[in-house]
């Protein structure tokens, strides 16, 4: 495509120059709006620059790739609503053997949970839960944070539905959801190792270092605290039941030698009772001293006073065992009723999680069958709002509408600059040097995009490259062509761990980190590049070598 006139040229880099720096810096002093009022600022001057016209601009937004964003947020909300996040932080605790083994295991539940439910999700419910872990056991948070988000990041190469840029290749490429995994997954899975290795070789002697005992007492979280955590499972070894804290606290204040005064009228009805025995026992005396001339009737007598005696005294016994009874009944009103209460309702969460696990499974195997992968989502979606049989409003509101508003001014703006045939002339002068049949041509596209991604963002430097890189793929072969887009997938998605800014998966985790209540925690630009360089690198080299 040649440049188009040099007044749609100039007035379309402007517009894009704005969306660019909105989108990186969406705090800048002389514009703080944000990257969503950013991204349709850009699309609203391209179309007041008159580089695209109105019906261009609407039809630039990609529908499948919003419906698709709209779905998983849906089934995200409904999963968290499911304690699906709760069972992942049970997964970093349990059996757990130090800070090494806490480590890898981030690594992992960040990597696997990211493929299946978006890394910016993952981030979002794992951050604090890392941090208040690594402050009960004594231990410096950034490694934790790094691992978390790294992982991510790299976990999320290995589906279509793991990050934004990933959605938008396999829309754009129409490739299915199982030859996608299947391109990536080897490369993912080899990517998570090195960098778990590269992230234990870094920090070591930090992790193996052991606090005294002074100071895990006067820094470690409480337990309370730990139990408290939205995401934190409640049958962790460190927390206390709570079922068993309420009744020992109920249990505690009660004095069966001195009953309290719930228990007066009990009471009462022992002193009636010891009342009663002591007026028989006088009418059996006075009886049996009334009558001396029958010893048949004195023994008789006798024998009535003994088992009468008897019998009262054996009543006796039973009647403290019924105060105690109808003391605690009188202290515990409806326990019985409220136990088979919770029961039921036990059940029915139970039954209602199972259906939530259930539908998303569908949609995983659904997407793998090769199934739209857009209606997929959305039907997976509404079959949760229609089984949770509630107002849909609290987990429809969890959808970040500002990001499906961003891709629309994305969308828009991207599409502009294109028909500035600025990208198109780039990358004519590039192709020659970026062949994917070739090792050198391969490098030479990876570092390209490496470079776009840290600068563009990710998402919009797919957008820029994508259709001009597959089809210069596809004037070699059809496998070329796919090849070419799994590479893009893996390289923009490994782009981000370069630096802090390089993806919303590592803001998410710097920002909730800093703000986290009492376990605030700044990870700074400097500590994330020094191991974000490297691990960049090293993990995008070896990858690109079992992408298939």
């Amino acid at each position: 495509m040649e440049l188009a006139s040099t007044e749609k040229v100039i007035l379309g880099s402007i517009a894009f120059s704005i969306f660019w720096v909105l989108a990186v810096f969406p705090s800048v002093p002389f514009l703080p709006v944000g990257r969503t009022a950013g991204s349709l600022l850009g699309a609203m001057l391209m179309v007041i620059f008159r580089v695209i016209t109105p019906d261009q601009a609407y039809a630039a937004i990609d529908l499948p790739i919003l419906g698709l964003l709209f779905g998983t947020m849906v089934v995200s909300a409904y999963l968290e609503k499911a304690d699906m996040f709760k069972h992942l932080g049970k997964l970093l605790t349990w059996k757990s053997k130090g800070a090494h083994d806490l480590l890898l295991r981030i690594c992992l539940i960040s990597a696997i949970s990211s493929a299946l439910f978006t890394n910016d999700t993952s981030c979002v419910v794992l951050t604090e839960f890392v941090l208040k872990i690594a402050r009960q056991h004594n231990l410096p948070p950034h490694p934790f944070l790094l691992a978390l988000a790294s992982s991510a990041n790299i976990g999320s190469s290995a589906t279509p539905i793991g990050n934004p840029q990933n959605l938008v290749i396999a829309v754009q490429s129409k490739i299915s959801f199982g030859s996608f995994v299947v391109g990536i997954l080897p490369a993912m899975l080899i990517g998570i190792l090195v960098n778990a290795l590269i992230l234990l070789c870094m920090y070591w002697k930090l992790l193996s270092i052991q606090k005294d005992k002074e100071d895990a007492a006067s820094e470690g979280v409480d337990e309370e605290d730990m139990g408290s955590h939205r995401f934190t499972p409640a049958t962790m070894s460190h927390c206390t039941s709570p079922n068993l804290q309420e009744w020992s606290t109920r249990f505690e204040p009660m004095d069966i030698q001195s009953p309290p005064a719930t228990m007066n009228g009990d009471a009462n009805h022992v002193e009636s009772l010891r009342n009663r025995l002591t007026s028989n026992e006088n009418e059996i005396h006075q009886v049996s001293s009334s009558a001396p001339a029958s010893a048949r009737n004195s023994t008789t007598s006798k024998e009535t006073l003994h088992d009468g005696a008897s019998q009262k005294k054996h009543e006796t016994v039973p009647s403290k065992e019924v105060v105690y009874v109808n003391g605690l009944n009188d202290v515990f009103p409806g326990t019985y009723s409220e136990e088979k209460e919770t029961s039921a309702s036990r059940y029915k969460r139970i039954l209602w999680k199972s259906r939530v696990y259930l539908v998303t499974i569908g949609m995983l195997i659904s997407f793998l069958m090769g199934l739209n992968m857009s209606w997929t989502a959305i039907t997976a979606a509404l079959a949760l709002v229609v089984l949770d049989f509630k107002d849909a409003r609290p987990c429809l509101e969890k959808v970040s509408y500002s990001l499906l508003i961003f891709f629309c001014g994305m969308f828009i703006t991207v599409d502009g600059f294109k028909r500035t045939g600025i990208p198109s002339t780039l990358w004519d002068w590039m192709e020659p040097h970026a062949k994917v049949n070739r090792a050198s041509g391969i490098a030479v596209l990876a570092v390209v995009i490496l470079v776009l991604s840290n600068v563009t963002s990710n998402v919009p430097t797919v957008l820029l490259l994508g259709g001009q890189v597959a089809v210069s793929a596809a004037a070699i072969s059809a496998a070329e062509e796919k090849k070419s887009w799994l590479i893009l997938a893996w390289v923009s998605t490994v782009a981000g761990n370069l630096s802090l800014l390089g993806s919303a998966a590592n803001l998410i985790v710097c920002e909730q980190a800093r703000h986290a209540p009492d376990l605030s925690y700044t990870l700074s630009f400097w500590n994330h590049l020094k191991f974000g360089v490297p691990s960049t690198i090293i993990v995008t080299a070896i990858g690109l070598t079992r992408i298939r």
